[in-house]
């Protein structure tokens, strides 16, 4: 018994990789910004959370500004990654699948998804780029898989009206999953649907 207790103290005491503290500590991280605005979250708070020294995680961000954009990329390469558009394959075959997709993301991972549309507010100027290049990185996705679709992409000449389009719905679904999290009571289909019905809406001729 005494053996047992030993081997399982040994592999609670597993060293962390340096990815998986990275990890850690973004998660954390996630979960303060999206509680409270930026001035109100403390490095202090962070470490004290983690169980690790402040020096350590100054290793890893040299200062608050560094962790709080590390947390917004982080947050960004994941909607990126699970909303990719499937070359060929039409807007209203995708549309459906992604959302489902994406909305699962928003509830799987609500603190990172709050703290990430926190960063505009955020006072640090460089981390209001590190948001802003993200919401580019998506418009630019969207409007490569609109403008490739044979059902929209002749109704799309006027690029910037397309990106105006994209950009007003990606702020409208913000909001929908934002309000959404905050237990509207409505259900993830009734979001999806919804979401949905807003993008075709804007890009119908």
């Amino acid at each position: 018994m005494r053996g047992m207790a030993a081997d399982q103290a040994g592999r609670t005491r597993r060293r962390l990789s340096t990815q998986e503290r990275r990890e850690q500590l973004l998660s954390v991280g996630a979960r303060l910004f999206s509680e409270s605005p930026y001035d109100d979250v403390w490095i202090e708070q962070v470490a004290e959370i983690a169980g690790v020294s402040r020096g350590l995680l100054y290793h890893y961000f040299p200062t608050k500004r560094d962790f709080f954009a590390a947390v917004v990329e982080r947050e960004s390469e994941r909607m990126l990654r699970m909303t990719a558009a499937v070359p060929g394959v039409p807007v209203r075959e995708q549309l459906t699948a992604g959302l489902d997709v994406y909305l699962e993301y928003v509830e799987t991972h609500a603190h990172g998804y709050r703290a990430f549309h926190r960063a505009d507010a955020a006072g640090n100027q460089a981390v209001r780029r590190v948001y802003r290049r993200a919401l580019a990185a998506q418009e630019r996705q969207i409007m490569a898989a609109v403008a490739a679709d044979p059902e929209f992409g002749p109704l799309t000449g006027d690029r910037s009206e397309l990106r105006l389009a994209v950009r007003g719905w990606l702020a409208f679904t913000t909001a929908v999953c934002l309000e959404w999290l905050r237990g509207s009571g409505a259900g993830r289909e009734q979001v999806r649907d919804l979401c949905a019905r807003a993008l075709l809406g804007v890009l119908a001729p």
